[in-house]
């Protein structure tokens, strides 16, 4: 009984920590693209990917056209934003 349960306990700790990946935005690009491949699971092979190495959506777009994938913007690419104007108090005489 003994042995089945730490048998038991180890599977369940392999199969939880084999589960981990690692960051799949890369941030010098603002768009990225989803590739959806068949055979996705434990065992099956394939899995979705993230491909984000395009400057453009029309150019991620052309890219995917024809294929089972899509174009979104990268939540970590750091859009330039405009400067933010500091207020300047009038003194007062």
């Amino acid at each position: 009984m003994r042995l089945s349960i730490l048998t038991l306990t180890a599977i369940t700790t392999l199969l939880v920590a084999a589960d981990a990946s690692a960051q799949t935005y890369d941030p010098r690009y603002p768009v990225c693209m989803h590739v959806y491949t068949p055979g996705g699971g434990f065992g099956g092979g394939g899995g979705d990917y993230f491909d984000c190495s395009f400057t453009s959506l029309p150019q991620c777009r052309a890219t995917a056209s024809g294929r089972s994938a899509s174009c979104d913007l990268n939540p970590y690419y750091a859009f330039d934003q405009p400067p933010q104007q500091r207020r300047r108090h009038k003194k007062v005489q």
